[in-house]
């Protein structure tokens, strides 16, 4: 029977959502209440981290009432594979808000009851992060699932996962279309991100969606093929984008006092060249773990592997059921 049509009990359900999903919903809800309330002093970065902590809290809620009221029978996939996928990037999202709210705006902040609240804001977005962590690390045994499958719970699943949340924030970057419409090169590099952040997404999709009839050595090649597609790109990209926005040859501005939007340092928001400058070291980050992705699925081709979501192969090692072995 495949593991679409396995679900735990109630008990379980309840437990997790009075331990864990209520937490995350109360933690979410609060550091975004505390930004909302100082208005207009909360600045961009504050509405960008709002944001995030109203998506995280919005799709909480709606996991919560589907697990509560049993409605994951009637999706034609392993719900709880989706459950964990969603608590990796919410603790990835709570993580870099935190981080990027505390580091940008909160240090700023003057003495003031405002600062106050923004720091119980960050805090309460660590707590969230946290919680979601707890979630992705413990859903079998909360669930009392052990003999289960779960795909994130594997080392090319969460590479996944990382290729596709740091893509996203590069996006976020590239909002700012004033960053790379003035070079067809670094046009070339925005479109590279997207078709990459495209292919990974299509790959942990039909992962998600339990293709288990499929065999095991065509998928492994398959993915071994777009993993290497991302790989060149990534290349041409972490050499054009440093390369026209850093050097004056090309255009660019090698130091961060040329550029006139970073002036006042006690701006709220970040600069053209800081931007410049994330986008570029994101880049690498993403060049580094599509590399290792490429590795990992280079030596699953060479020994013809039959299981990639084996206990070796995944970051925690549990049973696997015999449902899981022909996903890959």
């Amino acid at each position: 029977m495949p593991t679409r049509w396995i679900h735990p009990g109630s008990d379980s359900i309840l437990c997790v959502f009075w331990f864990l999903r209520l937490p995350q919903l109360f933690s979410t809800c609060v550091a975004f209440s505390l930004v909302a309330d100082m208005g207009t002093l909360r600045g961009a970065i504050g509405n960008w981290s709002m944001s995030f902590w109203c998506v995280c809290f919005a799709m909480t809620l709606i996991i919560s009432i589907v697990d509560l009221r049993n409605l994951y029978y009637d999706f034609p996939f392993y719900w709880h594979n989706i459950c964990v996928t969603y608590a990796c990037y919410a603790a990835l999202i709570c993580l870099s808000a935190s981080i990027i709210y505390s580091i940008t705006y909160v240090q700023f902040l003057p003495d003031h009851p405002y600062r106050d609240q923004a720091i119980a804001a960050t805090a309460f977005s660590c707590i969230a992060s946290v919680l979601y962590v707890i979630e992705v690390a413990g859903m079998r045994a909360w669930y009392d699932l052990e003999e289960i499958f779960f795909y994130e719970h594997t080392m090319s699943a969460l590479l996944k996962v990382l290729e596709t949340f740091v893509a996203g924030v590069i996006f976020a970057f590239l909002s700012n279309t004033s960053l790379y419409l003035h070079q067809p090169a670094l046009e070339w590099c925005v479109a590279v991100y997207s078709i990459c952040f495209i292919l990974a997404a299509v790959v942990l999709l039909l992962n998600l969606g339990e293709w288990e009839y499929m065999q095991p050595r065509p998928f492994s090649i398959f993915q071994l093929l777009l993993t290497l597609l991302s790989v060149l790109p990534y290349v041409s990209s972490m050499v054009l984008w440093p390369l026209y926005q850093f050097s004056e040859e090309f255009g660019g501005m090698p130091q961060r006092f040329m550029d006139m939007s970073c002036v006042d340092e006690l701006s709220y928001n970040v600069c053209d060249w800081d931007q410049c400058l994330a986008v570029a070291i994101l880049t690498a980050i993403n060049l580094l773990m599509y590399m290792v992705d490429l590795v990992y699925w280079a030596r699953q081709v060479s020994i013809g592997t039959k299981d990639v979501s084996s206990a070796p192969d995944s970051v925690w090692s549990y049973p696997v059921s015999s449902q899981s072995e022909d996903i890959l």
